[in-house]
C-alpha cells in the first residue's frame, strides 16, 4: 500500500434515523440548537464545535440513492463518518486506492444531487465511511 496522503478531512458524523422528529428532540435534550421546522425534512446538518457537523438521513432518503440498503434491525450501520476531500478527482482516486488495497467499496463515486461527488467503503470492520467534495465551490 502507498503511504501517499489523499487528503481526507473528518467533516461529519452521520446518523441514519427512522424518525427525524423523534431523534432530534432527543438530541436537543443534549443542548445541540436545531429548529423544529427541520423535523420534517429528509436530511440536517448540524455545526459542531471545532468545524465538525453532526449529520442526520432519515432511512427513506438512503434507501433513495442506496439501492440494496435496508435499515438495520438494531443501532449497527446507523452511524457514519463522512471525509472531506479537496475535489472530485480526489474522491475517485481515494476510492480506487482503498479498494485497490482490498477494503470494501459499497457506492461507487457518482455526481449526487445535492452537490457532491460522493462515494462510499467500509473499514475492516464493517463500519461505514462516506468520501465526498463539493462539486461546486460555493457550496462548501
Amino acid at each position: 500500500m502507498s503511504n501517499e496522503t489523499i487528503g481526507a478531512q473528518l467533516d461529519m458524523i452521520g446518523i441514519v434515523v427512522s424518525d427525524m422528529a423523534r431523534s432530534l428532540a432527543f438530541y436537543r435534550l443534549l443542548g445541540l440548537e436545531i429548529p423544529e421546522s427541520a423535523d420534517a425534512e429528509v436530511h440536517v446538518e448540524v455545526p459542531l464545535r471545532g468545524g465538525l457537523r453532526l449529520g442526520f438521513d432519515t432511512d427513506a432518503l438512503v434507501s433513495g440513492f442506496h439501492d440494496g440498503w435496508t435499515p438495520p434491525s438494531s443501532g449497527e450501520g446507523r452511524v457514519g463518518l463522512a471525509f472531506l476531500l479537496p475535489d472530485a478527482a480526489a474522491v475517485d482516486a481515494a476510492y480506487e486506492r482503498i479498494t485497490g488495497a482490498g477494503y470494501v467499496g459499497v457506492l461507487e463515486p457518482f455526481d449526487a444531487p445535492w452537490g457532491q461527488r460522493y462515494a462510499t467503503v467500509t473499514d475492516p470492520d464493517g463500519s461505514s465511511l462516506d468520501l465526498f467534495a463539493w462539486v461546486d465551490a460555493e457550496e462548501a
